[in-house]
């Protein structure tokens, strides 16, 4: 959740679990005040749902006798306690997540408090490991680090004071300029289904409750309030909903219904989303609660909502608000009538239900562990450098550019302001501020050796220095600006402009919220739970301007505000001396970012801030030029055939310099795989040409491409992608032979010899594609990812490697009949390293 006033935006330690193989930019306006969000908790189970207009289920119909009896014992008031989310105390971790249920403590009901994910455990004014982004996580293809990127989440939400995390987010990337991409993990069902499951059994094993969200059809941030996802039937249940379900296989203990419509009906109050599929389909035993402020009725806890999310605060120091729907104004549609009791008590019983389940309502609570910072950063490392993707790297002679070796180790140019300032999550509810982040060029430089030399140039600055008191008058001090609780105005004065052109403002900003306004224009918003920076390019014109600073504080400590910028001369004098740096080192390596974010999709799928004329510049410059990209998604590369080599390495989390430095140096073998296309150009996507598509016409998106979603639709189109999903590279080679297919019981076995080919130890994800079947005439894919699984093999080793081919890949959802059937017949066979990287082909008999 993205929380705005007002809006509805606004291994030691660990225990033992089983093992199968910033900056910002113009950030909108935040809450006064992070409170009462929360999650519920669930586990694969049967539930009975009411039919569609029938009363809600009695509880005898859900939990056990004991919760049963407490539920029964409880007043009006205590029932409606748990199915809205309100502030926690002021003092102490409770006031620092996102959300607080008070409990009943004459019946022996603890509180319970949740805080936001997905990449790590976010509480205000609260360090906490950063994990790498999601899309970093699913391109390991490797279930158990999925597991233990769950494990870091659940122990450390354990020992921060939390009960539960809302996390993951398994919406498919359907839209390539999405804002939230790096939250999720792949365009693939499969994958996404795999890792999500993964991560939640991981959560769970700490004693932490998962949330899955977003149900369903987020796939998009424009409109995302108001817009409705027209999706059939068929490609609902083969494309969105999948990850949902492994979700709720894996135990899930909550589900969290989106923003959006589907099918004309909101998410949270769509009663065929959350009985008829999630109830009476999945059997799925948790709750269900909305997306901040995402309730519309007190009428939607008959339809399968059982909490409410989201509270509409103003300032910090204002009272709390009651719910908008299920506080106040359900009791009175209870004591009326319009809303049977018996729909408040199966709510009810299912959140208690998931305490009981999680040892909450035991005489002796678990206790909570200590944080394990190490075992955190360890994990954070060991994700980035294993979901890293090595997407270029060409060879002059016999020495290809990566890794860096010789001189060609020891002679740098490290060019890219996310190469001093560490790139290491997105924007918004994900954003998490880590315990510590090193910046790549310390890091490099030290791996480089005393006698390297390595040279630092931003190339382009996003924050830039001080204004001095030439420029802004009366002098503007940066640091405290109000004191803990404070809310005013803290700034007055004229801003004088030398010449005119495109300037950049910075904002740093610890302890609560600012705002910036010049000349009384749309302000400039930075606040420490979006972003603890915003970079903003302005155009100015030569003279004076008027400028007003606000904002306020957080109840337990003060507002600090630093105040910068870049001027046009310095903007054209730091990317001339970057590209001076390039041309006289042996090697460039380019930091270069994109800002995904909440909120908000990327306007395109161009590097912002003009990071595209930077590389080329120094391409140009230097041929021997490696970029490091840290972005949440796909983007353009018109520079790339000039280039050497190119590393993507996501939002890599705290850890992202340290595993770059062992990528880039070859003290790590890069073995990530990508989980989405990256397009070649603006019009070559999936998207491109189709407003109805993305981003809707008069409120509404359609999936008009049906099943043919990312990897899909290149093949179905014969498109070709900049780089294929699967795509990615390693620092050794592997053969494929011998390949075996056969039907199995639980669906296929495909069986294949994989051999190291080349002079290190290294990880090959072999994938396996399925064709489509010829005796059915449903809408099919040319061919959809099967199976796959990842080996490590050392130079010269072979393993027979099976990847079994489940019996879902073998069916496809009948409309008609509102269920799964086989699609007889022979089907075609290929693996390989990646989609466009095809070793071997056979067939599946029928």
């Amino acid at each position: 959740m993205l929380f705005r006033r007002g809006s509805k935006e606004s291994r030691p330690g660990l225990r033992p679990r089983p093992r199968t193989g910033g900056h910002g930019r113009l950030a909108p306006a935040r809450p006064a005040r992070l409170l009462a969000v929360a999650v519920a908790l669930g586990c694969a189970g049967g539930l009975l749902s009411p039919a569609t207009a029938a009363p809600a289920p009695s509880t005898a119909q859900e939990g056990s006798a004991h919760v049963r009896s407490l539920v029964d014992r409880m007043t009006l008031d205590e029932k409606l306690s748990f199915v809205h989310w309100t502030a926690g105390p002021e003092d102490g971790p409770l006031a620092r997540g996102v959300g607080y249920l008070p409990g009943v403590p004459r019946l022996g009901i603890p509180s319970l408090q949740v805080s936001d994910g997905p990449t790590g455990i976010r509480l205000n004014g609260t360090r906490a490991t950063t994990l790498p982004t999601p899309t970093a996580l699913a391109a390991t293809f490797d279930d158990g680090l999925a597991r233990e990127y769950g494990e870091v989440l659940g122990h450390e939400g354990r020992a921060l004071g939390q009960d539960v995390v809302l996390a993951p987010m398994v919406n498919i990337i359907r839209v390539p300029h999405g804002g939230r991409n790096f939250e999720t993990f792949s365009e693939d069902p499969l994958v996404t289904s795999r890792t999500a499951a993964a991560e939640i059994e991981g959560i769970q094993s700490q004693g932490l409750m998962a949330t899955v969200k977003h149900f369903a059809g987020n796939n998009q941030e424009t409109d995302r309030f108001t817009v409705d996802a027209a999706i059939d039937e068929q490609t609902l249940h083969e494309v969105e909903l999948p990850a949902f379900q492994a979700a709720v296989d894996a135990g899930a203990a909550a589900v969290m219904c989106s923003y959006n419509k589907v099918n004309g009906a909101h998410s949270c109050g769509n009663d065929h989303l959350l009985r008829s599929v999630l109830r009476d389909q999945w059997d799925f035993k948790g709750w269900v609660m909305s997306d901040w402020l995402a309730t519309h009725a007190t009428t939607d806890l008959t339809k399968g909502l059982d909490q409410e999310l989201g509270l509409e605060m103003g300032k910090p120091t204002d009272p709390v608000p009651d719910s908008k729907y299920f506080g106040a104004a359900l009791k009175a549609a209870v004591q009326d009538g319009t809303v049977p009791e018996t729909a408040l008590d199966t709510a009810v019983t299912r959140i208690v239900g998931r305490m009981e389940r999680f040892g909450l309502l035991a005489t002796t609570a678990p206790a909570r562990p200590v944080r394990d910072t190490a075992a955190g950063r360890a994990t954070a490392r060991e994700i980035a450098e294993n979901g890293a993707v090595l997407l270029r790297n060409t060879t002059t002679g016999d020495r290809p550019a990566l890794p860096l070796t010789g001189t060609a180790g020891t002679d740098l140019a490290v060019i890219g302001d996310s190469a001093k300032r560490p790139k290491v999550s997105g924007l918004g509810s994900a954003h998490v501020v880590p315990d510590a982040a090193a910046a790549p060029v310390d890091v490099l430089r030290e791996r480089a050796g005393a006698n390297a030399t390595v040279t630092y140039e931003p190339g382009i600055d996003r924050l830039g220095g001080p204004l001095s008191a030439d420029s802004l008058s009366p002098a503007f001090t940066n640091g405290k600006q109000l004191d803990a609780g404070g809310d005013r105005q803290f700034y007055q004065g004229t801003l004088t402009v030398p010449a005119d052109g495109d300037y950049r403002i910075g904002m740093r900003v610890d302890g609560g919220m600012a705002t910036l306004q010049i000349d009384g224009q749309a302000p400039v918003y930075a606040a420490d739970s979006f972003s603890d920076t915003t970079s903003v390019p302005m155009k100015l014109t030569r003279g004076t301007h008027q400028v007003t600073m606000s904002g306020w504080a957080w109840p337990d400590r003060p507002l600090e505000v630093d105040l910068t910028w870049v001027t046009p001369q310095q903007a054209a004098a730091d990317f001339d001396r970057a590209v001076a740096a390039a041309a006289a080192a042996e090697t460039a390596v380019v930091f270069a970012q994109d800002e995904g974010s909440e909120g908000y999709d990327r306007p395109s799928l161009s590097l912002p801030d003009g990071q595209d004329r930077l590389i080329a510049a120094v391409a140009e410059a230097n041929p021997n030029t490696v970029v490091v990209l840290n972005t949440g998604s796909s983007v353009l590369m018109p520079w790339l055939d000039d280039t050497a080599a190119v590393l993507q390495m996501w939002y890599p989390g705290q850890e992202g310099a340290q595993a770059t430095a062992a990528l880039l140096y070859g003290d790590a073998n890069p073995g990530g795989k990508l989980t989405q296309t990256f397009p070649a150009a603006e019009d070559a996507h999936p998207m491109a040409g189709h407003p109805e598509r993305f981003p809707g016409v008069n409120g509404e998106q359609e999936y008009s491409e049906g099943v043919h979603v990312g990897h899909r639709w290149y093949d179905q189109q014969g498109v070709q992608p900049l780089f294929a999903f699967g795509h990615g590279l390693s620092y050794t080679s592997f053969a494929y032979r011998n390949l075996a297919v056969e039907r199995t019981a639980t669906g296929a076995a495909v069986r294949v010899t994989v051999r190291n080919t080349g002079d290190r130890t290294g990880k090959e994800v072999v994938q396996v594609y399925l064709g489509a079947s010829a005796e059915t005439d449903v809408p099919q894919p040319v061919r959809k990812l099967a199976g796959y699984t990842k080996v490590t093999l050392a130079p010269g080793q072979e393993k027979r490697v099976t990847v079994p081919v489940g019996a879902r890949a073998l069916q496809y959802w009948d409309t008609a009949r509102d269920a799964w059937q086989p699609a007889p017949g022979a089907r075609a066979v290929q693996v390989g390293s990646s989609s466009a990287d095809i070793r071997l082909t056979g067939r599946l008999a029928p």
